[in-house]
């Protein structure tokens, strides 16, 4: 049983969230550049598959202006 319990806790861990760039950082403060080169985007209509996180839903909030996020 404690090895159902371990799958079932890693499935939960493991949620995904696609994050897709669709604004130019261009004329954007540095901190928004940083936070994009952060979530691994740095060009228009380039995606990442993240964990769902509050560290990267955090990202994503100072960015949301310039990206699109879809469930995984």
């Amino acid at each position: 049983m404690p090895a159902k319990k371990k799958e079932a806790a890693a499935a939960v861990e493991t949620k995904t969230i696609k994050v897709t760039q669709i604004g130019s950082p261009i004329r954007r403060t540095e901190d928004q550049r940083a936070t994009l080169i952060g979530l691994g985007l740095n060009k228009m209509n380039r995606s990442r598959e993240l964990q769902d996180t509050p560290s990267v839903r955090g990202m994503i909030a100072k960015v949301q202006h310039m990206v699109k996020v879809e469930a995984a």
